[in-house]
Order: structure tokens, then C-alpha cells, then sequence
């Protein structure tokens, strides 16, 4: 042990092979991809970046919150003086913050480099590229020929009367028009086949399926059956329930119903 640092010890002759078991001893540091590619929008330059990755790092791996600038230095390619230079300005700017927090092993307050400023600009900067995406999409549904969105429509309307066996609603008719004002036709399209395999023919089935791709951002059915999939697997990786998990259930069902 080196510095609280679990070291492997060298091998000689297996330079290449103690170089790989050192990289997975010493871990990783997770960045947020959005981060990497928005932190222009948040007016950090590359100095001021690497320091946030450097603190970031300190935080995971070394365990401390209030790294000096010196120790920040010895990091970087910056200078004692650089650093505390381009620390001023990521407070300054509010993406980064000093807080207290709360040392549960030795029972003391500390002071720290806060975060939450930088996430909470990254997500301003994150809804504000989303809401453009969205009046993007609108402004380009829009331009659609009135005739080919009126065909479009008028094929949803046949495909819930044909599977429902009976003519639609007015109040159904402006339920289907919404829907198809918010996403591609060919989605409500799905929506109605898996609710119709589903044995559920009712409107509010369908709005529950159209509800679930639109909290999860899929707006294409190759992005559905994507989610699909991952939800499949994740639920086969889950252990059956064990024999005295069953047992329990049993004897729970017998103590309710005496």
C-alpha cells in the first residue's frame, strides 16, 4: 500500500502486462459526455476545463474536496498562479462553488469545491438546445405539404376504425389529431398495433403507450424496439425469486387469510 493506494507488484519482463493491471487498479473517472461537448456554451475555456476534470478526479479517487492550487498544478500543465487564476473565474462565473460538507468519520465540517452550479447551468444550456430541437421539428412538420399531412391523417383514422370495427368519435377523431400533431404518424400507427395485439382496444391504452415514448425521447420505431430490447435484457439479467423467498410469500398468504 502506497498512499492509501493498493500497488500491484512489478513483474520483470511484463512491462506492457503490469502497465494494464495498474490502469484498471487505478480506476476511472467518469465525465459527463454533455459536459465534454457543452461546456463551450457554459463559457469555460480548455484551461478552465481541465481543472474541472483535475477536481473532479481529486473528488472520486483521492477523496479530496478542497485540492490547493498547488496540488491542482502539479496536475496540469498550468501554474501555481494560473490555477488559482482560472479558479477565480469558474467562481466568478458561477459554474463552480465552495461549500461546507460534512465529514461523518472524523465528525468535522470541511469546506469544498461544489459542483451543483456547473450541473445546474449545464442543464439550462441542455433544455434550451431541446426546446430548439423541438420548435425545429414542429417548424419542419409544418412545411409539409397540407395535403400529404391530411393523407397521413386520414390513413391513422382508417387503421383505428378498421381494428376497432366501428367508425371513430368526434372526441376520439380530436384525440388521434393530437396525437399525430406531436409525433410521426407512423408512431401512432405502432401505438394501435401493439395495443391491438395486446387485446386492449381502448384509447387510453394507446395513450398510455404514446405517454412512455414520449418521456423517454423515442421518436422513431427503430428507437422503440432499441428501448425494447435493453428493457428485455435488463429484466432476464434479474434472479428468479429463490425457493425460501417463495416459502416466505406462502406463509405471509396463509397468516392473511386465517
Amino acid at each position: 500500500m502506497m498512499n492509501g493506494r493498493t500497488v500491484k507488484r512489478y513483474r520483470e519482463g511484463n512491462i506492457t502486462a503490469a502497465f494494464g493491471a495498474d490502469l484498471l487498479l487505478q480506476g476511472t473517472t467518469t465525465i459527463p459526455n454533455l459536459l465534454l461537448r457543452l461546456y463551450r456554451h457554459l463559457d469555460i475555456n480548455d484551461e478552465e476545463m481541465i481543472l474541472l476534470i483535475q477536481l473532479l478526479r481529486l473528488q472520486v479517487e483521492e477523496k479530496d474536496l478542497f485540492p490547493s492550487a498547488s496540488t491542482l498544478a502539479a496536475c496540469t500543465a498550468q501554474d501555481v498562479t494560473r490555477v488559482q487564476q482560472n479558479l477565480n473565474r469558474l467562481i466568478e462565473k458561477e459554474v463552480l462553488a465552495v461549500t461546507q460538507y460534512y465529514d461523518e468519520s472524523k465528525d468535522q465540517i470541511l469546506s469544498g469545491f461544489d459542483f451543483e452550479p456547473l450541473l445546474e447551468k449545464l442543464s439550462e444550456i441542455w433544455a434550451s438546445i431541446r426546446v430548439k430541437e423541438i420548435e425545429r421539428t414542429r417548424s419542419l412538420l409544418e412545411k409539409r405539404p397540407l395535403e400529404t399531412r391530411a393523407q397521413d391523417f386520414a390513413l391513422i383514422i382508417r387503421a383505428f376504425e378498421q381494428e376497432f370495427g366501428r367508425p371513430v368519435s368526434p372526441m376520439e377523431v380530436e384525440q388521434i389529431r393530437q396525437w399525430a400533431e406531436e409525433l410521426d404518424h407512423t408512431l401512432v400507427l405502432e401505438a394501435l398495433r401493439r395495443a391491438v395485439l395486446m387485446g386492449k382496444h381502448n384509447f387510453k391504452y394507446i395513450d398510455s403507450i404514446i405517454l412512455e415514448w414520449k418521456k423517454n425521447n423515442l421518436r422513431t420505431v427503430e428507437e422503440i424496439n432499441a428501448y425494447d430490447a435493453k428493457f428485455k435484457k435488463r429484466r432476464s439479467g434479474k434472479h428468479p425469486p429463490s425457493k425460501v423467498d417463495e416459502r416466505k410469500k406462502a406463509l405471509l398468504k396463509t397468516l392473511y387469510l386465517s
